[in-house]
């Protein structure tokens, strides 16, 4: 991975009572991984996340609502050779359906007791959720 292909992005490790996992799978690609995106120029990545949550699953999410889990690193999913960078943050939420917009072809609520056939995200498989 070269150093100066970074994607930076803000995403959310969303729960429900069950601890089931929301994922998302964009279009043209395999992957299912956590939602959220890139900041704008300017923009907190508390602040992207929360519009991007908004804009791919019309989720309204506050501020308040997200913890802080850190700044991770893995090779990125859709873009080979990229480096990805990610500030994540949990939320824990009671809503369970989501439409998915945007580029998001699909949303799941994910079991790592039950993966199933779900193909995960590098990042998603080796950082967030290795049980898996």
């Amino acid at each position: 991975m070269s150093e100066n292909k970074v994607i930076t992005v803000a995403a959310a490790l969303i729960t429900d009572r069950a601890g089931r996992y929301l994922l998302v799978r964009k279009r043209n690609t395999p992957y299912f991984m956590q939602p959220g995106g890139k900041p704008e120029p300017g923009e907190t990545p508390q602040a992207a996340l929360v519009r991007e949550l908004w804009e791919e699953l019309s989720l309204e999410v506050k501020l308040a609502d997200l913890t802080p889990l850190g700044r991770f690193e893995d090779r990125a999913a859709n873009e080979p050779g990229h480096k990805l960078i990610a500030d994540m943050f949990a939320i824990t939420t009671a809503q369970t359906d989501f439409s998915p917009a945007a580029e998001i072809e699909e949303v799941i609520w994910f079991d790592p007791r039950q993966p199933g056939e779900v193909i995960l995200a590098p990042f998603s498989r080796s950082q967030l959720m290795p049980e898996a």
